[in-house]
């Protein structure tokens, strides 16, 4: 069974607790190493839906 791929909304929602964790004091570094890594991974994912989002307006308006 293959995996769903995590929507455009779903991936920011992740990305922006990711965040919102490192911004706090209480975190220990190796909890904020993780939730910096799990970020970057969001960031990728939303980025790359953007980019397919993106190609494809560039796609549909040059018809």
């Amino acid at each position: 069974m293959t995996k769903k791929k995590p929507s455009f909304e779903e991936s920011l929602k992740k990305l922006e607790a990711a965040s919102e964790k490192l911004k706090r004091q209480d975190v220990p570094l190796e909890e904020a190493i993780r939730s910096y890594r799990e970020g970057l991974q969001y960031y990728e994912e939303c980025r790359s839906i953007l980019d397919e989002a993106s190609a494809e307006i560039e796609t549909l308006t040059r018809k």
